[in-house]
């Protein structure tokens, strides 16, 4: 495997060296920060964010168990979960939460209108009215959005890149988000200039998106283009499994599913957001407002192509794009 390693050791360590004048500079009281986030413990994703923003806190100047206490929860995506550990984190009184995602965010917001919350990543939080506006959040919650929706127009150039032959294109989407008719509507843009037909597929059970890969892959020239959301991502197993048994091209929006065996995936760079999620609780932490904090787009993105997938579908990735990718998988 190619990659470019953004991981750093876990905290000990470090925090034990960071210069003790740092420290002193927190006004003797240890703060409190409460983490919420959509997955399981064990779940390599979310156990590589944590750490990033905790060595992103450190790097401020913070020493984990010395001058600011973390409390993780790892709530899987079950939302009778969430709620009851978005309600124990309350509880505990931190004087801010880092919360993942739109289904942790607004279970936070029905319990505390008063805690600093930070998001590294919702998609579009005025959408969702978490916020009243990019510049001026004017509540308790600020962070970092990643509905980009110009990004979806990627997705399929991407397809057409990778495989030149495709001429249909079946877009999964989330119907539960207000992103998937956004992200649908970018793509339906670019289409006429790739010359490619797109038809929107609702995901659902998995049942249905079994009959709907089969039923697409009857006709030739097709690819499918995976959209971003948490429908995708909880059948992610199940779609890359389809895609590689009908021989249907496919781009992600995240680079797991092409660690799972997926072909290409381009996307917001989650490493880099939750580095900036951890500027921003400092900055909460220090006596700033989340109110005055605007939310801010992504800045970072990044290509994964799986060489072995590739090789089974028969395509040969151009060399021009192999040299754009941040990580290749052989």
């Amino acid at each position: 495997m190619i990659r470019r390693r953004e991981f750093m050791a876990l905290l000990g360590g470090a925090a034990a060296t960071w210069p003790h004048a740092a420290w002193a500079q927190q006004e003797g009281r240890m703060r409190r920060v409460g983490i919420l986030v959509p997955g399981a413990a064990d779940d390599p994703r979310y156990q590589a964010w944590v750490r990033v923003f905790q060595r992103a806190l450190v790097a401020e100047g913070w020493a984990i168990g010395q001058t600011v206490t973390i409390d993780a929860r790892f709530a899987t995506d079950n939302a009778a979960e969430i709620r009851k550990h978005a309600i124990d984190l309350v509880a505990l009184g931190p004087d801010a939460i880092l919360a993942h995602g739109a289904s942790t965010v607004r279970p936070l917001l029905q319990i505390t209108r008063s805690i600093p919350i930070v998001f590294p990543i919702v998609a579009d939080p005025v959408a969702a009215g978490f916020v009243r506006s990019m510049s001026r959040p004017g509540g308790n919650v600020t962070g970092f959005m990643t509905a980009e929706y110009g990004v979806a127009g990627k997705w399929l150039e991407l397809l057409k890149e990778v495989a030149p032959t495709v001429r249909r294109a079946a877009v999964f989407r989330d119907p539960a988000i207000i992103t998937g008719a956004s992200q649908f509507a970018a793509l339906q843009a670019v289409s006429p200039f790739v010359k490619m037909e797109v038809s929107p597929v609702n995901v659902s059970e998995a049942s249905e998106i079994e009959h709907d890969i089969a039923d697409f892959a009857r006709s030739p020239a097709g690819g499918l283009v995976i959209t971003s959301g948490p429908g995708p991502q909880h059948h992610r197993e199940l779609i890359v499994t389809l895609s590689a048994r009908y021989g249907l091209p496919a781009v992600f929006p995240e680079r797991f599913y092409v660690a799972a065996g997926g072909l290409i995936s381009y996307g917001v760079d989650y490493i880099d957001q939750y580095r900036r999620a951890a500027v921003y609780v400092d900055r909460i932490l220090r006596g700033e407002k989340p109110a005055d904090l605007p939310v801010q787009s992504p800045t970072k993105f990044q290509i994964v192509v799986n060489l072995t997938t590739a090789k089974a579908l028969g395509l040969d990735i151009p060399p021009t794009l192999l040299a754009r990718a941040d990580e290749v998988i052989e």
